[in-house]
């Protein structure tokens, strides 16, 4: 995740992010027409430093999505197709021998880019998955003993189908847990998507993304954002939401400890995003089944009854006790 420094972030950056959010949204959301907190969504995880996971059917805008972002942000994004045959090093890189010079060199995989789609991520063997999931959180791909750092902002976002199983690896509970939210763009609305169908609309035209800002910025303001305001009422809120989802007899397996940091992270994000320089408890709620429900394993009896994770987050949300203002 993005490191803090500095001291709390003052009104005026909270008002020159949210501008900047508001216009980054805006050129992404020329392309991907109608589905505005999708993209939100997607901004929160790149100004927290974390990575989307989108569980979606095929021809639904994902690598519309991906490739705008990057365009919105002047940075360089990169698709990698994950295949069962797919190697390690097709994703990270090799080192290769030149003969011209007599060096070995190393040659950069497609990880290295500001945002990388990461496409079918299910359909690779897990020592690739897992190869991918390293950089995620180190941020940093090793080949014969030399770290190569990838871009800053960084942000990878994978998907997969949930419809399709055959020729799939599912991901295991704690390769999910390195994702900081997850979501699906799904199909659009009735005007919408005829406006998508309309000949001669600019939807999907990714070359057409107007540049916002540049790479550098964002990850100077990343950076800042981890110093918005998040009081210790708020704080011990979140901690009994995962208190709570943890005895919750229709979980096997409740939010981590870094499902919940995701979820301050995130909170601090939209709250900016709000133009606060503070984190309610609305940010929290809003956020809770995009950073937590992936995290959390229900019971076999659970799903056997059709409860999902998202269900009982909203039943936690009811049972903990909203923390109010103090006079």
């Amino acid at each position: 995740m993005t490191t803090t420094a500095g001291p709390a972030v003052g009104e005026q950056e909270i008002a020159a992010f949210r501008t900047l959010h508001s216009q980054v949204g805006d050129a992404v959301e020329a392309a991907l027409r109608g589905k505005r907190p999708v993209v939100d969504l997607v901004l929160t995880a790149l100004f927290a430093g974390g990575h989307v996971l989108l569980e979606d059917v095929p021809g639904t805008g994902k690598t519309t999505l991906a490739r705008a972002v990057a365009g919105a942000l002047g940075g360089v994004s990169r698709r990698v197709q994950f295949t069962p045959d797919l190697l390690p090093s097709d994703v990270t890189g090799t080192s290769v021998y030149d003969p011209r010079s007599g060096e070995v060199r190393f040659r950069p995989g497609p990880v290295f880019a500001n945002v990388v789609l990461a496409d079918e991520i299910n359909r690779a063997a897990a020592k690739t998955q897992s190869a991918l999931l390293e950089v995620m959180e180190e941020r940093t791909v090793t080949v014969d003993g030399v770290g190569h750092s990838v871009p800053n902002p960084f942000l990878v976002v994978a998907t997969q189908n949930p419809i399709d199983l055959d020729g799939t690896y599912r991901l295991p509970e704690a390769q999910l847990d390195r994702f900081m939210l997850r979501t699906a763009i799904g199909y659009p609305d009735l005007e919408h998507e005829m406006d998508v169908l309309r000949p001669g609309s600019g939807a999907g035209a990714v070359a057409a993304v107007r540049t916002v800002t540049d790479p550098a910025r964002v990850a100077t303001v990343a950076a800042r954002l981890g110093t918005v305001h998040v009081a210790d009422p708020i704080l011990r809120y979140v901690t009994e939401l995962g208190a709570a989802t943890r005895s919750d007899s229709r979980l096997r397996l409740g939010a981590s400890t870094r499902g919940l940091r995701s979820l301050v992270r995130c909170a601090q994000v939209h709250a900016a995003a709000q133009g606060r320089h503070f984190a309610v408890p609305s940010d929290v709620q809003g956020l809770l089944v995009p950073v937590l429900a992936h995290r959390l394993v229900p019971t076999r009896e659970a799903q056997l009854a059709g409860t999902t994770a998202a269900d009982v987050l909203a039943e936690v949300v009811a049972s903990v006790e909203v923390p109010r203002p103090t006079p």
